[in-house]
């Protein structure tokens, strides 16, 4: 047991890590298209997940609800150079209402299973 947490605390500080590193380097080379930074955040956390499930260790599904949701907002404000909206969305607020419901709604449905 002691090996499983101990695996699972290396990989969860790894994912951490090269995520302060992700940010720190998009915060630096101002030269990257606006959504690479939510896009490399993204699949940080959906590879520690993919690795937490090959080691055999429970997937988080908050870090995996967030690498997806990075994922679509990385991949949103990408496109939006290309797709030209009249207007711009509030993709980040969007993105932190759908979590909070998923949130909300994955906590109810577990409650009342028990």
């Amino acid at each position: 047991m002691d090996t499983i947490q101990t695996s699972h605390r290396n990989i969860d500080t790894i994912a951490w890590g090269a995520f302060f590193v992700w940010w720190g380097i998009t915060d630096l080379l101002v030269s990257l298209p606006e959504g690479v930074g939510a896009i490399g955040i993204g699949l940080i956390f959906l590879g520690l997940n993919l690795v937490r499930s090959m080691k055999g260790i429970p997937v988080s599904g908050f870090t995996t609800i967030l690498g997806v949701l990075a994922l679509v907002s990385g991949g949103l404000e990408l496109a939006g150079a290309v797709l030209s909206l009249p207007f711009e969305l509030p993709i980040f607020a969007i993105l932190l209402v759908v979590l909070g419901v998923s949130l909300v709604a994955r906590q109810m449905i577990g409650s009342r299973n028990r």
